[in-house]
C-alpha cells in the first residue's frame, strides 16, 4: 500500500467557540499515532480540550506552535498515513484534488475603529483642559464633559481622552481593558510579570462586560441552617458510599429551584432585542468553581428532577473535571441560574456578578453561630446563620421582587420543604 500525507483541521469545537490557544502539543515530527491519540491540547474561555488524530500514521509537518491562537477549520498538522489503492484511478484522482483543495478560511469583516460620536454639549466651557485636547476631542467626536480627568486639579489630558476610547471600543467589542498607564514598577523594586491563563483573561472580559451593560443590585439576607446542617450530618452518617459527602450545596441548588417556581422572571433572560423576556420551563443551574487557572461555572441540568445525592454525585464529579481541566463546552452551557459560594473561603457578604444572558446570581457566605434572641420566650438560642446575595438584573426585576425572592429563599432553606419529594 502506498503512503499519503493527510492534514489534521481543528474541528467544530462546539456551541459558542470559535477558536483557542494551543496549551500543549503532545506529539513531535517523526512520532508514529494511532487513530484517536491525542495530539493537540487546547484551552478556550470555556474548556480545556485533547483534539485526537483522525488516521494512523506518522507525524510529518507540525503547523502550530504551543501558546499560539487557533481557529476551527485551521490546518494543525500532517500525517503520513497508509493509503488504500483498491478504489480505481478514477477515485485517486478525486482524491487527490480535493487533497490539493485549500483550506477554507474565515474572512472576518474589518471593524471599525473610530468611536462613536457623541453629542456635543454647552457645559465644555466648565471644564478644564488645554486648547489642544479640547480640539483633539472635537475631532473626534466625544463630549469632553463626559470624559474622566486625572491631570492637575482636574484637568482632562491627552490621556483621558486614549482611555475613554479604549474604554468604548472594549465595550463594543466585548473586551477587558486596563486602564493603567505603562508604568516602570521595577523602578521601586523587584516585580514578577505572570501571564493571565486564557481562562482569566475571557473570564475577565466577560465579567467587564456583564458589569458594564447590566445595572445590577443585590439584595442581602440570611438564613438559620441548623436543621439543614443537622439535617446533612445524618445523612452523611447513612451514607453506603463514604467516599462522596453531602455538602451544603445540594441542598441550597433544590431551595433556589423551588423559589424559582414561584418567581419565574429570575429564570428567564431577556430577548436579544431587548423587546420581551425569555421564560425557561426547565431548571439548570450553573455552580462557579475556583480552579488553578480561573473561575469557571459548571452547570447542572434538571435540578428539579434530581435528589440530593444525585446532586452530589454529580457535583462532586464536575468539580473534579474543572480542577484537572477535562470539561467539555456541553457542560458549561444553558444554564438558567448560577450560585457563587464563597462558604468555605470566609466572609460576611459579597456582590457576584451575573452572568450574562441569566438575569440573577445568588452568593453564599460563609455561615457563622449566633445567638438569636427570640421576644416572645425572652431567650437566645445558638443558631446556625448563613449569609447569602443575590445579585439581579434591574432592568428586569425590581427592589421589592428580589426582597421577596430572598425572602422565600430563605424560608425554603429553614424549612426543608424541597424534602418532601427527595427520593
Amino acid at each position: 500500500m502506498a503512503k499519503e500525507l493527510k492534514d489534521i483541521i481543528l474541528p467544530d469545537l462546539g456551541e459558542g467557540i470559535d477558536g483557542a490557544e494551543v496549551s500543549e502539543i503532545s506529539v513531535s515530527i517523526g512520532d508514529t499515532v494511532k487513530e484517536g491519540d491525542t495530539i493537540v491540547v487546547l484551552e478556550s474561555d470555556k474548556a480545556s480540550m485533547e483534539i485526537p488524530s483522525d488516521f494512523d500514521g506518522v507525524i510529518k509537518e507540525i503547523l502550530i506552535k504551543q501558546g499560539g491562537e487557533v481557529s476551527v477549520g485551521q490546518l494543525l498538522l500532517k500525517i503520513e498515513s497508509q493509503a488504500d489503492n483498491s478504489n480505481d484511478s478514477s477515485d485517486d484522482n478525486k482524491t487527490k484534488i480535493d487533497q490539493e483543495k485549500p483550506v477554507d478560511e474565515k474572512i472576518q469583516p474589518t471593524q471599525r475603529t473610530k468611536p462613536p460620536t457623541q453629542p456635543q454639549s454647552h457645559s465644555n466651557d466648565k471644564v478644564f483642559a488645554s486648547p489642544g485636547v479640547r480640539r483633539l476631542a472635537r475631532e473626534l467626536g466625544l463630549n469632553i464633559s463626559n470624559i474622566s480627568a486625572t491631570g492637575d486639579k482636574g484637568r482632562v489630558t491627552k490621556d483621558d481622552l486614549n482611555n475613554h476610547i479604549k474604554s468604548q471600543m472594549a465595550m463594543q467589542a466585548g473586551t477587558s481593558v486596563s486602564m493603567n498607564k505603562e508604568i516602570d514598577y521595577s523602578t521601586w523594586g523587584d516585580i514578577e510579570e505572570v501571564k493571565l491563563s486564557k481562562i482569566k483573561k475571557i473570564t475577565g472580559q466577560r465579567l467587564q462586560q456583564a458589569w458594564q451593560s447590566i445595572p445590577h443590585v443585590t439584595q442581602f439576607d440570611q438564613a438559620d441552617i441548623t436543621k439543614l446542617d443537622q439535617t446533612r450530618q445524618k445523612m452523611n452518617k447513612n451514607l453506603s458510599d463514604k467516599k462522596t459527602k453531602v455538602t451544603f450545596l445540594p441542598f441550597l441548588m433544590k431551595a433556589v429551584v423551588q423559589t424559582l417556581k414561584e418567581a419565574p422572571e429570575f429564570n428567564s433572560s431577556l430577548s436579544h432585542m431587548a423587546q420581551s423576556l425569555i421564560i425557561k420551563n426547565y431548571f439548570n443551574i450553573g455552580i462557579a468553581v475556583d480552579t488553578p487557572t480561573g473561575l469557571v461555572v459548571p452547570v447542572i441540568r434538571n435540578v428539579d428532577q434530581k435528589n440530593i445525592n444525585d446532586l452530589s454525585l454529580e457535583l462532586a464529579e464536575l468539580s473534579k473535571k474543572a480542577r484537572s481541566k477535562k470539561l467539555k463546552p456541553n457542560d458549561m452551557t444553558g444554564g438558567t441560574f448560577t450560585i457563587s459560594s464563597l462558604g468555605g473561603v470566609g466572609g460576611t457578604y459579597f456582590t457576584p456578578i451575573i452572568n450574562p444572558p441569566e438575569v440573577a446570581i445568588l452568593g453564599i457566605s460563609k455561615s457563622r453561630w449566633e445567638k438569636i434572641y427570640n421576644h416572645e420566650k425572652q431567650t437566645s438560642t445558638p443558631k446556625y446563620i448563613m449569609p447569602f446575595s443575590l445579585s439581579y438584573d434591574h432592568r428586569i426585576i425590581d427592589g421589592a421582587a428580589a426582597a421577596k425572592f430572598t425572602g422565600d429563599f430563605g424560608d425554603t432553606v429553614e424549612s426543608l420543604s424541597f424534602l418532601e419529594n427527595n427520593k
